[in-house]
Formats: C-alpha cells, structure tokens, sequence
C-alpha cells in the first residue's frame, strides 16, 4: 500500500514538473532535459541508474530499469511523455506553469496530460524503494520527450536507436484510462484503454492554371480543393466496430440493461446517452479538415492550393481509409501522408487487464470498469514497433462535473489532489500484481 509520504510526493512532483516548461511548439522547438533531469534526480533517489538519452540537444528522455523478482517473467514498460502542447497566460485563470495548488486542486499545464501520470510513476518507484518492495516482473520506466509532436525525439528514437533498454518488454501502460466517468445519472464508469486509432494526418495538394482573378478559369486549384475538402468534411464513414469496441459497447449495454445490444450500434449509442462519448468516435474511421493555404492576392488565382485533414483509423481499417481518401480527393487533388501511425489494439481478456480492473475495484468498488479504444494516439504506437502491447491506465478518481477531456490541451488545465493521490494507490496495487 502506497505511504502517506509517497502521497504528499505525487502533489509535489506534479506541481513542480508543470513549473517546467517543456512546451512543443513543432518542428523542434521544445526544451524537454530539465523535466528529463528532475525525473532522472528523483528515481536515482530511488537507487535506480537512470540514462539520459538525445536525439536532439536538449530533448532528452530517460529509461531505467527496475530488477523484478522473477527473471524468466516478461518484462513490463511503465511510460509517460514529459512535453505539453503551448498555452497563452492571458487566456487562463492562472499562470499554465506555476504549478499553483489550491482549493485541492494543481493548476497548470500538464496537470492532466501528462505530468500527472509522470508523477504517480515517480511516487511509486520512491515508496517502493523506501519500503524494499521489488516487483515479480523487471519494470522498465521510461519518460519521454516529443510525444505531442512527431515522436521523432522521444519514444521513436528509443524504439529506433535503444531498443536494448527495453528488452523482454511485452506489455506497456501509459495514458490515458481508469479516470471516472459520470454518466449523470449516478453512475461511475472507468474506462481502461485497450486500443488506439491510427494517426493518418495528411496533405493535400490541388494543382491548376494561375490566373487573373477576373477570368473564367476551370481549372481553379483552389475551386478543385475546396470541392476535396468539402467532400472528405461531410464523408459519412461506415461502422467498423472492432473487438476492443464490440468488448466496450456490450459491457455498456449490459450496464444500461439494453439486450439487442450490438445489433443496431447506432441505435444502441443513441440509448447510452452521455456514455456514448466513451465509443462514439471509434465505432469508425474519421478524416476532419483542419487547414488551409492558398493563394497570395484576392485578383490572382494560384496555380496551387493546399490543405491539411485530421485522418484516424481503427485497426484493421487503414486500406479501407486510404481507398476511400482516393475517391473522395478525386482526380485533381492528390494526397498524401503528413504523418502516419499504425493502430493499436490489446486484448480484453489478458491476465494484465484483469489485474487493472481489479486494483481499480478496490479503491472505487462503486465503479463499473470497462475497456475502450482512444480515438487519439499515444507513445505506444512507437513502442509496438518492439512487439510492446499497449495499454492506457492513468487512474484519477474524479468528481462530477469535472471535464476530464476538456483538461486534454484545454485552458484552465488542472486535476484534483485527492484524484492524484487515488491514481498513486491504484497504480500502486495493479503494479505489486502485475
């Protein structure tokens, strides 16, 4: 059982990690090392040997390994990203990175994504170093830096270039699942991560004949790609329920007494009610227009106009997606990958998701634990490339009203103390078990 002291340091730990900005602008423009180093200090605390490791000057990430009981076990990757997205002061109650705490809760950017999880991490390895506790399994805990970016600094130069450090690793856990979810009607539901849809962001480029902006002109290049756009933006995608979502919507159905279940999947969605939010966006592919760039002078049309879509992919669903952004681009748009990355899927009924449910059953039995697939993407998509099956399991007992998914990337970004210090008994259970 998690100390009092390891308590107090989860507060602490993510207050000061949140006073560090490590924001990710894009393209490279982000400073990760002195978040990697006050990692790197507080698990040589713990009498680990932490290595620091970069790609890039100052974008560091660190891995350590801690020696479980059982050397013939599989092995186990504890991971969190240490960068945040951007965040303007004037548009938050208080400063993103003070890191203040008050009225119970740790303001700051990354208190939710994902400092909070960071901090668990680190009070747990401490509480188990002052307590001589030692896992049956090795655990490898690894932070990293570039997630909010393209991962090429963080966990793909890992998996890239330092695979060694995560040798026998067979199983990952990271963000971002077992936070309550309240259904408005008394309900607590925590839904643990088990999948994520692929990442399939793209470019897309029209091409025509440069003009004067008074002139008939049929092959208008921006005419050609808002027809694209508007094509994919109202494109309705066809239901591809996988078995991590298929796990998820019968579990609901039965929790809501609903019995012709996944005969009718939209139907059953419009009974959940606020539950759907949980699969509604992974029971299909999706592509969301998200940027335009075009032309230079209202009375000139350009020879190229360009846009960027927010593509996401179930597993299983990536050839479909691509045959579909053929036709809807048409002939006179081409497309093509901005960035790409597979998507994932766990099983439900692995020994490792049982015991997640379990450590969540016991410090919030009123709680219905389901799986779910996350429509976004996380580190463990690098991390699969090693053959590591990702889970999400961030635990956070929170209370209701409180907008878990609007924190993710929002203003005025925060999380309850007491959600942390239930989030550092519960990881702590799972990984005494695990």
């Amino acid at each position: 059982m998690a100390d009092q002291q390891a308590l107090d340091e989860v507060v602490r730990f993510t207050s000061d990690l949140i006073r560090i900005d490590t924001s990710n602008r894009g393209g490279g423009d982000c400073q990760e090392r002195p978040a990697a180093e006050y990692a790197a200090e507080q698990l040589a605390g713990a009498g680990l040997e932490p290595a620091l490791l970069e790609r890039t000057k100052g974008r560091a990430n660190v891995v350590a390994r801690i020696e479980g009981t059982d050397p013939s076990a599989d092995a186990l990757l504890l991971h969190g990203h240490l960068d945040v997205v951007p965040a303007r002061a004037e548009d938050w109650s208080v400063h993103p990175f003070s890191g203040e705490i008050h009225d119970g809760v740790v303001w700051g950017r990354g208190a939710v994504d994902m400092k909070n999880m960071d901090a668990m991490i680190l009070a747990v390895v401490r509480g188990w170093a002052r307590e001589g506790v030692r896992p049956r399994r090795d655990i490898v805990v690894a932070f990293t830096a570039d997630e909010e970016d393209s991962a090429r600094d963080g966990s793909g130069f890992l998996a890239d270039r330092h695979a060694g450090l995560f040798e026998g690793c067979t199983e990952g856990v990271s963000e971002a699942g077992a936070f309550t979810f309240h259904d408005g009607s008394g309900r607590q539901i925590y839904p643990i991560a088990a999948g994520e849809r692929g990442t399939g962001w793209l470019r897309l480029t029209a091409r025509g004949r440069a003009g004067h902006g008074s002139q008939v002109n049929r092959e208008n290049a921006v005419t050609r790609l808002a027809a694209a756009v508007t094509r994919i933006g109202e494109h309705q995608w066809p239901l591809r329920p996988t078995p991590t979502v298929r796990a998820a919507l019968n579990e609901l159905a039965a929790l809501y007494g609903i019995e012709d279940g996944l005969d009718d999947v939209d139907r059953l969605l419009a009974k959940l009610g606020p539950a759907a939010k949980l699969v509604e966006a992974t029971v299909r592919n999706s592509a969301n227009p998200t940027m335009l760039d075009a032309g230079y002078k209202v009375n000139v049309i350009p020879g190229e106009a360009v846009a960027y879509v927010d593509g996401r992919y179930l597993p299983g669903g990536e050839d479909e997606f691509r045959t579909t952004l053929d036709r809807l681009t048409g002939p006179d748009v081409e497309w093509e990958f901005h960035h790409n990355e597979v998507a994932l899927q766990a099983p439900v009924d692995s020994p490792t998701y049982a015991k997640m449910r379990a450590a969540v059953e016991e410090f919030a039995p009123e709680g219905h634990v389901v799986p779910y697939c996350m429509s976004g993407g996380t580190d463990a998509k690098q991390f699969a490339r090693l053959g590591i099956t990702g889970y999400g399991f961030t635990p956070l007992k929170l209370p209701e009203g409180y907008d878990y998914r609007a924190m993710f990337h929002g203003v005025d970004e925060r999380v309850p103390v007491e959600a942390l210090q239930f989030g550092v008994r519960v990881l702590d259970r799972y990984l005494r078990t695990a």
